[in-house]
């Protein structure tokens, strides 16, 4: 586990340590990945394990993410009780290392911009092409703001997912309950899909999911408002904050993930836009309900917009984490 893990304060210091290194370093693509190795033992097991009956399917599906999820936080814990045996420098540099790699920050503000540029010089095609490399909905024909919904949407959807949920985790159980999280978070990126394939192999890794993201979801859309209110008073950005907290209470649960909601209807009530609606999957439609209300239309600046709202989120997140964990330390000091 983390050093000092019997010390809130220096559990916060080492994870702003690792935020620093993901908004410094990112993903570089020269070092391997951990979420890459696990979704490559995914795919590859997926392809054995999901045959025979329906109750056959699930079961494996069950017994997949188990392994997956407990050999996950089992073996980081393994890899950095050896590293401190050796010396603890080193398990200090592999947990914030892994801790940096659970986190997203920098990688989803680079992707919203690659979209948002071209965007704002016109160039449709290539906004197009940068926001297809993020999202699984067909690109094609898509106009401006078609376009900005599709970057806003995933930046706000995967706040959650790719900042605040690992920090939660984090925060927890450091780096191995983060990285357990990111397990789950794979899983039900590649096999909790309600389709034909993967309904009863992928129930076990979506409803995991659903029950890990539940609480960081809506600590997320809180902090969204947060920071929705200080950058409209302190930054003079133009944000519907008045009403976005009752709003999102009422639109969250029309989407069809019971977390993803959050995120996204508090950014659609705070910009003052509406999300949601049809998308299209290999030509297929797929209406969803709409969050929010159009009071402007989407256009390339609603980006940059979500963007500090993101950072705003999490910084306000992580605050919000010290203070609750300082004050329980002074009232628990035994248990925190």
């Amino acid at each position: 586990m983390m050093p000092f893990n019997d010390d809130a304060l220096m559990i916060l210091v080492w994870i702003a340590v690792a935020i620093m290194i993901d908004l410094i370093v990112g993903d570089p693509r020269s070092l391997p990945h951990p979420v890459v190795i696990i979704g490559r033992f995914i795919s590859h097991y997926e392809r054995l394990w999901n045959r025979g009956s329906p109750k056959q399917r699930r079961l494996s599906g069950v017994l997949l993410t188990v392994i997956v999820v407990g050999g996950v936080w089992g073996g980081s814990v393994l890899v950095l009780a050896i590293l401190a045996r050796l010396h603890p420098g080193l398990a200090l540099i592999a947990e914030l290392w892994l801790l940096s790699t659970t986190l997203a920050i920098k990688g989803l503000a680079d992707a919203g911009r690659a979209i948002a540029v071209p965007l704002a010089k016109g160039d449709l095609p290539a906004a197009r092409q940068a926001l297809g490399m993020i999202v699984g909905r067909d690109t094609y024909g898509l106009d401006e703001a078609e376009i900005t919904r599709g970057a806003v949407e995933t930046v706000a959807e995967n706040t959650v997912d790719g900042i605040t949920a690992p920090l939660f985790f984090a925060l927890i159980g450091g780096a191995p309950l983060a990285l357990a999280y990111k397990a789950v978070n794979t899983l039900d990126s590649m096999v909790g899909y309600r389709n034909a394939r993967y309904n009863e192999f992928g129930y076990a890794s979506a409803r995991l999911d659903d029950a890990a993201n539940w609480l960081p979801a809506r600590l997320t859309a809180f902090c969204l408002w947060l920071a929705g209110l200080l950058l409209s008073v302190f930054w003079g950005m133009r944000l519907h904050w008045r009403g976005a907290l009752r709003g999102t209470l009422c639109d969250a649960p029309r989407h069809p993930s019971p977390n993803a909601g959050w995120p996204e209807a508090m950014v659609a009530r705070l910009l003052g836009v509406q999300l949601g609606g049809t998308n299209y999957y290999e030509g297929v439609a797929s209406c969803r309900a709409t969050l929010g209300k159009p009071l402007e239309s989407l256009r390339v600046d609603h980006i940059d917009a979500t963007i500090r709202l993101m950072h705003g989120g999490w910084m306000l997140f992580i605050l919000l984490s010290a203070v609750l964990m300082v004050g329980l330390g002074m009232i628990f000091p035994r248990l925190i």
